[in-house]
């Protein structure tokens, strides 16, 4: 399966309604800063009781060199968000060809992983024999596997909370019970994905929590399967789950997310992971 990066990753990370609230914020503090060090220059003046242009220019020129300092923590306390990065936490992938068969696994954009198992950069990407029931074999150490797993950093990650759910963190477990039914995942994999990020979630009052679309999670990182002929695999079903989650304090009003179910049948991949903004 291989699927074409159209999106542009510069400021991707911004949904539209994010990008606006951004520039709204920035603007805002802006004429607040300057409104700021317009009044303690006023303030300054009155105290020190400046009669004379020289000293109402010099005046000026020390507070500003008090206030630029915070002027950049300021910015750079907007701009944050921008140039961090995410990690996609614990992408793990299970295969399920209709019959067994030896495959060529890679990832688009290898640059961006920063964790694998197997070791993906060992033979430039993942060599396995797949059976039906899940079960992989490396064919370069001969170790049997179960899942390939991978992780990696990501700049351009829509972190918009635009649609979602608002979860309380004890009701974590059976939110997710649900969510992943719905997703397409069974219950081996529905297990694996609870036990590791329930922990994280219980832990907090309450979770926005939102699914990244399969459409999207390929346009991050496209995964790529190749037969033994070097041939591209065009797999039946295809279902990629990216949990994107921010802990909160409090029940905020969010649009529900529509999940659409997929059917799985024929040779089946199925991949899941997650990441906190």
């Amino acid at each position: 399966m291989d699927v074409i990066y159209n999106s542009d990753p510069r400021y991707a990370d911004l949904g539209m309604a994010s990008r606006v609230l951004l520039i709204i914020k920035i603007v805002s503090y802006v004429i607040a800063a300057a409104i700021l060090i317009g009044f303690i220059i006023r303030y300054y003046c009155k105290k020190k009781k400046c009669s004379t242009d020289e000293a109402l220019i010099k005046l000026r020129k020390e507070t500003c060199k008090s206030i630029v300092p915070l002027l950049i923590v300021l910015f750079l306390i907007i701009f944050a968000p921008i140039v961090v990065s995410w990690t996609f936490t614990k992408p793990i992938i299970y295969i399920y060809p209709e019959e067994e068969m030896n495959l060529q696994v890679t990832l688009k954009y290898p640059e961006r992983i920063t964790c694998s198992y197997p070791n993906y950069f060992s033979n430039d990407g993942w060599n396995v024999k797949a059976f039906p029931n899940g079960d992989l074999v490396d064919l370069n150490s001969g170790r049997r596997l179960y899942s390939l797993y991978w992780e990696g950093e990501f700049k351009d990650l829509d972190r918009s909370m635009d649609e979602g759910f608002c979860v309380k963190g004890e009701d974590s477990a059976k939110f997710l019970e649900e969510k992943l039914d719905m997703l397409g995942l069974n219950y081996k994999e529905a297990e694996e994905f609870i036990v590791y990020w329930l922990p994280k979630l219980e832990s907090n009052k309450y979770n926005f929590i939102r699914f990244v679309t399969t459409e999207e999670f390929n346009r991050y990182m496209p995964l790529i399967l190749k037969d033994s002929n070097e041939e591209t695999i065009t797999v039946d079903t295809l279902i990629r789950v990216l949990m994107v989650y921010k802990p909160l304090n409090h029940q905020i009003d969010v649009e529900e997310q529509v999940i659409n179910s997929p059917v799985r049948q024929g040779f089946t991949v199925v991949e899941w992971g997650g990441t906190k903004i």
